[in-house]
């Protein structure tokens, strides 16, 4: 790594613009705008830096910079050179898949309607993305009927133009057959702008229309028909995907929202047009390298913005900085006005919040489709034996974490990956007394000193005697090849500690520190640095943050009854088998205290009297003191 001192800039002007650091190879590893490029250049130089902003400016060897007029001419270059230069510690996204867009390449001469998933080109008319195929390819059949412009490729069109005869789609009415002159060119590209106009606005028209046809379709006892019809009624109204009737249907917008875990964040769009869904897609981010205080959201706006024309608003689920100049941008960009905005109560927050959870789930498949695949998992396991010189795959691998607030309520947890895979049936959790004081490290060995004692209690048991009592081995006593700590190396030395003690030294040990993602191994001085987009990388960490998610839900249910059973305490006329029975009935204070006095009487135990005296406790709380209805806990 270069010194950044030997490459700092002696004099930068106090202009705005964009600069941009290069690596020793002449490659761009990042791109950024200030206002003020003197003060916003100088702060990667001082001390005391953040983890994945030291680590860039470290790699860099040095900086150039543009100076622009205005801020907004900063912002339009640094999204240009983001995308022509992809820079490694900028945000960059991966789309979950590829969607349809329903397209009119309206600069023809004679229009053509068609399905595409290809890049977007000058002359065409895109509309979607549409989250379903199959639903827009049986919407695109009814289309065809209403305005049967051409759908034949330039090949066909000119080859029907030579022999001077339509194609089926001519016989069967699905196209007005300009090839033959059936129709005029100007009244062609009529019916192409009433189908623009269509699908621009709202498909009630259509479905009210084929909706009188199945009824006279009914009439005539032609079922079949009127099925027909009703399908096709179907499709259209799952292609526009319809987010609710509260939405109004004068109301047009784009959502972004994002969802993010320790590792990567997915961002969700849906466009809106006319009170409906008409397209979602959702993109993956790798946080790997994302220096901090980057913006998710603004990255996601030039994304989709560079390419695309904004709609007149853009609800989002956090407003960027400088949120004023990319509303400038964008006005700008689209020739009307463009507001950013997000929404704090109503139906557009509920919209705002359905996104969201989409994002959610979009991050979630993503992450298991990854971890699902084989090969992947193979791959992972024998990188990390590999870099952490294993004497075998770590075929079974078994993470500590520990987990408390303020030192009080200390628990530990064990997830176990047996193939690369989750093993949910192994895990365990571990109480820890915490009278001592919290001292993670301490926790840390007594932990592990507990469970390998019960792996070297259960492997001597006699595998024959079980088969004949027809039970199975315990669980314990399948030892892991490598034990994963959340930590960096006064963590592993503690876990080493417990080995050593018990005599145990067929199992290795490693750490994962969040700090930079550093994996330590005992007596190492020096972390292991794993390839940012390495396999083996990716399965420590989602090891690292199932045990961390483990443990924090174990440490909430206990906390929570701590806390629930110390406001109980408080009660009077309440003993330990009244608390018990409150504990075992209602299980937080939340659920008490929606619970009436009849409900709570009932509880074996407690009549009518005590019942009011908890209700009347929990509600004489003094005001200006809550109860979190998560953890019990009077604040």
């Amino acid at each position: 790594m270069a010194d950044p001192q030997s490459y700092r800039p002696a004099s930068i002007p106090s202009d705005p613009g964009v600069y941009r650091f290069f690596d020793e190879k002449g490659v761009v590893i990042y791109v950024g705008k200030a206002k003020n490029l003197k003060n916003r250049l100088n702060s990667y130089f001082q001390k005391n830096l953040q983890e994945k902003t030291y680590r860039m400016v470290n790699s860099a060897v040095r900086v150039d910079w543009t100076i622009v007029n205005t801020e907004i001419e900063a912002l339009q270059l640094e999204f240009t050179w983001i995308k022509s230069e992809n820079p490694k510690y900028n945000i960059q996204f991966k789309d979950d898949k590829s969607y349809p867009y329903l397209a009119v390449s309206v600069s023809e001469e004679f229009p053509r309607l068609f399905i595409s998933r290809a890049k977007k080109r000058a002359g065409v008319k895109y509309f979607g993305p549409y989250a379903h195929a199959w639903a827009l390819r049986s919407s695109f059949d009814v289309i065809q009927k209403l305005y049967p412009i051409r759908s034949c490729t330039d090949s066909n069109f000119s080859r029907a133009v030579k022999s001077k005869r339509q194609c089926l789609l001519g016989d069967i009415g699905k196209c007005s057959a300009p090839c033959v002159s059936w129709i005029s060119k100007e009244d062609h590209q009529n019916l192409a702008k009433k189908l623009i106009k269509f699908v621009d606005t709202n498909s009630g028209d259509i479905a009210l229309a084929l909706s009188k046809d199945m009824a006279e379709a009914a009439e005539r006892e032609e079922f079949e028909q009127a099925a027909k019809i009703r399908d096709q009624i179907t499709a259209i109204e799952r292609s526009a995907e319809t987010a609710g009737t509260f939405l109004n249907e004068n109301f047009s917008a784009d959502l972004l929202a994002t969802h993010s875990e320790i590792t990567h964040s997915a961002v969700t769009m849906f466009s809106v047009r006319y009170g409906r869904v008409v397209g979602s897609r959702s993109w993956i981010l790798d946080r790997a390298d994302v220096l901090e205080g980057e913006s998710v959201i603004a990255a996601m706006i030039s994304k989709i913005y560079s390419e695309l024309d904004p709609p007149s608003e853009i609800l989002v689920d956090e407003l960027p900085e400088s949120i004023e100049v990319i509303e400038e941008w964008l006005s700008e960009k689209s020739g009307h006005r463009v507001s950013v905005t997000k929404p704090l109560r109503g139906d557009k927050f509920d919209v705002i919040n359905t996104v969201k959870r989409n994002a959610n789930q979009a991050l979630i498949q993503h992450l298991s489709k990854r971890s699902n695949d084989a090969a992947v998992s193979g791959r992972a396991l024998e990188e990390i034996a590999n870099l952490l010189d294993l004497p075998e795959l770590p075929l079974r691998i078994e993470c500590f974490d520990i987990s408390n607030i303020q030192g009080k309520h200390m628990v530990a947890s064990m997830v176990v990956f047996e193939d690369g895979q989750i093993k949910k049936s192994d895990y365990r959790r571990f109480a820890i007394d915490d009278d001592a004081g919290f001292d993670d490290t301490r926790a840390m060995h007594h932990v592990l000193t507990r469970r390998l004692k019960r792996y070297l209690a259960e492997r001597e048991v006699d595998n024959s005697e079980i088969a004949e009592l027809g039970g199975s081995r315990p669980k314990f006593a399948y030892p892991p090849q490598l034990i994963v700590v959340d930590g960096g190396a006064p963590q592993v030395s503690a876990a080493a500690k417990a080995l050593a003690e018990l005599g145990i030294s067929d199992i290795s040990i490693c750490g994962l520190a969040k700090r930079l993602e550093e994996v330590w191994l005992p007596d190492s001085k020096e972390p292991i640095i794993f390839p940012r987009h390495s396999e083996g990388l990716y399965l420590l960490q989602r090891i690292r943050d199932e045990a961390h998610r483990f443990a924090i839900t174990f440490h909430r249910s206990k906390r929570s009854k701590v806390m629930l059973e110390s406001l109980l305490d408080d009660i009077p006329k309440l003993g330990e088998s009244r608390r018990a029975a409150l504990l075992e009935k209602f299980g937080s204070v939340a659920a008490i205290r929606k619970a009436s006095v009849l409900e709570i009487s009932t509880i074996p135990g407690i009549g009518s009297n005590i019942a009011e005296l908890i209700v009347g406790h929990l509600s004489s709380i003094q005001e200006g003191q809550q109860i979190n209805m998560e953890t019990g806990e009077i604040t």
